[in-house]
């Protein structure tokens, strides 16, 4: 079913209330003070039941200059505009303030109302509908039908209510699968009941009992009731005007302007990047860093405007900029904003959120303008994977909604769509769904092979790259267990080996460069010659005249290729006096069970230093084991 949400728009006293009393029977001024006065100041709210069946929510916003923050907090939610336009007045300033803000929030559905028509003649009538139809060239409302009326005597109300019937079934329909999102514009206390906060919903839906959060204020309650036209329902959807009792909330812990969200859907900010436009209408140009009212929503926030690619924004013109507030909010990628001017209070501009959560950026950076025009005119696929570029990192694909102000579903789909085309990576790290900008994969390749080559080149004689001191040097921004992932799928895909714990690249093995060979020639032919008698590495190195920091390097690859055994920490040997040492020993127990320590000194004629670590080393080796002071042969 699809839920809408009607706003009024016009100058002072041009009938919006009464118009809206004559329509729904409700009378939205609610206030002792509107009642004195016969204006509006607040918001007001009605619903209209349309012959389609379809129930419209209806906000009446005050037309007031002085009021005008109160109209911009009603109008930010509504799906289609009334704009009304008294017939003896016709178009006034404030006429033309609010249809600047229709503009420039991008409302395009709407329907010009010429009221009170009972107090003019059919030729005045004629009139005021071409002034209004020049007024509304060049905006949002250039095609919106003009109906005349009248509230005093029902003229004009049935082929109102009949357009406006045939408008809302044109509307599109509002996400309401994705993360619920209510903008707060009134809040109250209710005796018996507590805090009561009301707002058009945008996006999601929401049931009793649903936890949500109060944002930017980050505090946590659960739906007691929901009300939707003054009726208790178990749910709402998008589109539909609620107030909601939110149990264990004090009144002065929310304020209009908050919104009401699931947690975690969207980033507190105080920097978003944006296009801006200024007025045709602005009297000046703006400057950077112009302190201004910025308008999102229902919130008015003071902020300073930074324009990124001019020195001067020229009234009718529009530039990238960032907006930096003065307190935090929450926003979504393509939300609209109007701004108005510090002193004196007037609209002078507003525009499109195209990063809601954006880093402090320098001014005139080519690179920052290309990724705001991506951001302002790329398709959804293109939207993630610069998103995904710009982290420069994995992103659990559950992240990326609350960065761009979709639903997961249509993450999913896209993110997906763009692994299958090679533009994204997918990978999943303890159980969820993460993704990596191609661009960015291919960067880790590039680096990878690089790294790891050089490594290889520096360090002939290693097997490969340790992987945490990798991981720590170069690839900082990832944990252990992504790293390994990483690394897993770079494996598969040829890019690197994985051994142990070290990276090389395929094929790779350790070799020593002309002049090591010489020297390892060496060394071994010294440990070979030395027999069951070795001698200590240090005086190797001594007697062959070596010296060095490659030194370790060297003795490390001789025993990792097996070159020279490690019997223990002090005694090294060659492989061929194991192997002699190993048969002379199992010859031996041909003719005993039994063996000494002593008696193995005379089998293989060496002092008691060489023949208990040898002894020890057959016992790790499972070929001998030790039974008391003595050795037996282990049987296989």
């Amino acid at each position: 079913m699809k839920y809408s949400v009607v706003g009024t728009a016009g100058h002072v006293d041009h009938g919006k209330t009464a118009l809206i009393k004559a329509l729904t029977g409700i009378d939205t001024d609610r206030l002792k003070e509107e009642k004195e006065r016969g204006i509006s100041i607040e918001l007001g709210f009605a619903y209209l039941d349309l012959p389609s069946g379809i129930r419209v929510g209806i906000v009446d916003v005050p037309g007031h200059e002085r009021f005008i923050k109160n109209m911009l907090a009603g109008v930010g939610g509504i799906d289609l505009v009334l704009l009304v336009v008294a017939a003896d007045e016709g178009v006034m300033p404030q006429t033309r303030e609010h249809l600047d803000i229709i503009n420039l929030l991008g409302i395009r559905q709407g329907i010009v109302v010429i009221s009170k028509i009972d107090l003019v003649d059919e030729q005045w009538v004629e009139m005021v509908k071409e002034e209004i139809t020049n007024c509304l060239k060049g905006t949002s409302l250039a095609n919106a039908p003009i109906i005349p009326a009248s509230a005093l005597t029902g003229e004009g109300l049935q082929e109102l209510v009949a357009t406006l019937d045939r408008m809302v079934q044109e509307v599109p329909h509002r996400d309401t699968e994705g993360p619920a999102r209510l903008p707060v514009d009134r809040v109250f206390s209710v005796t018996g009941f507590g805090t009561v906060l009301t707002g058009t919903l945008l996006s999601g839906h929401i049931r009793v009992g649903d936890v949500l959060e109060i944002m930017p204020g980050r505090v946590m309650t659960r739906l007691r009731t929901i009300q939707v036209h003054k009726q208790k329902v178990n749910e709402a959807y998008a589109g539909q005007r609620v107030a909601v009792n939110v149990p264990g909330v004090e009144i002065d812990q929310v304020r209009r302007g908050d919104v009401l969200i699931t947690p975690g859907s969207l980033p507190v900010t105080r920097r978003l990047d944006a296009r801006l436009m200024l007025l045709s209408s602005a009297d000046r140009p703006l400057k950077n860093r112009a302190r201004v009212r910025f308008h999102l929503g229902a919130a008015e926030i003071m902020a300073r405007v930074v324009l990124l690619d001019l020195e001067e924004l020229m009234p009718g013109n529009s530039a990238y900029a960032q907006m930096q507030l003065e307190a935090e909010t929450v926003a979504a990628y393509g939300d609209a904003f109007i701004i108005r001017s510090y002193s004196p209070t007037r609209t002078i501009g507003g525009g499109k959120i195209l990063q809601p959560s954006a880093p402090r950026h320098k001014r005139f950076r080519p690179e920052v303008i290309a990724t705001l025009a991506t951001l302002e005119g790329g398709t959804p696929l293109q939207l993630v994977e610069d998103y995904l570029a710009r982290v420069g990192n994995l992103v659990a694909i559950d992240e990326i909604p609350q960065a761009m102000g979709w639903h997961l579903d249509k993450v999913k789909e896209i993110a997906r769509e763009l692994a299958g085309s090679g533009r994204a990576r997918t990978l999943t790290v303890d159980g969820r769904e993460h993704y990596v900008a191609g661009k960015v994969w291919d960067t880790w390749q590039a680096r990878m092979r690089e790294v790891v080559g050089r490594y290889h080149r520096e360090y002939p004689l290693r097997e490969g790259f340790p992987r945490e001191e990798l991981r720590s040097r170069y690839f900082g921004d990832l944990n252990a267990k992504t790293f390994n992932t990483v690394l897993a799928l770079l494996a598969n895909e040829g890019v690197i080996e994985l051994r142990a714990n070290v990276v090389a690249l395929p094929g790779h093995k350790a070799k020593p460069t002309p002049e090591q060979k010489v020297i390892i020639d060496k060394v071994v032919e010294a440990y070979r010659a030395s027999g069951l008698q070795p001698p200590s590495w240090e005086s190797v190195i001594q007697t062959l005249g070596l010296e060095g920091a490659s030194l370790g390097e060297l003795q490390n690859f001789l025993l990792r290729t097996g070159q020279l055994v490690k019997v223990n920490e002090e005694l090294f040997f060659h492989p061929d006096n194991i192997e002699r040492a190993r048969r002379l020993l199992k010859e031996a127990f041909e003719h005993t069970d039994a063996i000494t320590v002593g008696e193995a000194r005379e089998i293989w004629q060496t002092s008691r230093k060489y023949a208990v670590p040898l002894l020890e080393f057959f016992d790790s080796q499972r070929i001998t084991r030790r039974v008391g002071d003595k050795r037996v042969l282990v049987k296989n």
